[in-house]
């Protein structure tokens, strides 16, 4: 078996992709209620654990999570966050790929710690809140109105931040840990798995 992808990788990673993106996106849209933005990276890693697990059933090379943590860290960009999720997202996406690779794409337990470390990257999107705070405070000021950034400037201190890292990451587990179980219940029996 070639290590190099090939189209039918390279199709594979286009298509969790764009699960992931809709996923991220549609939950996304809690971010407008003040409180739930900083619980965004949580809810990602929460919704996230089944459709990665499904990916890494499809998963035999080194690179294809790397792809499309890029991948997610572009349309990241695209859609208006700053350039900091590109390089967040493909770092974590990396580290979750050696994860793999440690566990020769076999091992559940290497899979489920690389979710956890996979879905850290979505923490590229906040990172600018809390390293720049009055900029992003001052647009959010423009954008949202006084109340909603009275509600979360309190909380955009580093002490949340790496909270926020650790339940990312503890959910992230979590996540996968239960998208491993739907996937043996329903996804094998109905031959996708």
């Amino acid at each position: 078996m070639s290590e190099r992808l090939n189209v039918k990788d390279l199709i594979t990673v286009g298509i969790f992709s764009v699960i992931i993106i809709i996923l991220v996106f549609a939950f996304g849209m809690l971010g407008y209620i003040p409180i739930l933005m900083l619980a965004l990276p949580i809810i990602a890693a929460l919704i996230c654990g089944i459709p990665y697990m499904l990916f890494l059933t499809r998963v035999t090379k080194f690179g294809m999570v790397t792809l499309m943590g890029l991948i997610l860290g572009i349309v990241m960009f695209l859609s208006g966050h700053t350039w900091v999720p590109i390089v967040v997202f493909t770092l974590f996406a990396f580290i979750a790929d050696c994860i793999l690779k440690m566990g020769n794409y076999s091992s559940i337990k290497n899979s489920i710690i690389s979710h956890g470390v996979f879905i850290l990257g979505i923490m590229g999107n906040m990172l600018p809140f809390f390293i720049l705070k009055d900029y992003f405070m001052e647009a959010m000021r423009a954008s949202m109105g006084n109340d909603y950034v009275n509600i979360i400037a309190p909380f955009l201190n580093y002490e949340v931040l790496i909270v926020l890292f650790i339940l990312t990451f503890l959910v992230g587990i979590a996540s996968a840990y239960i998208g491993k179980i739907v996937l043996r219940k329903h996804f094998e029996k109905a031959g996708i798995a």
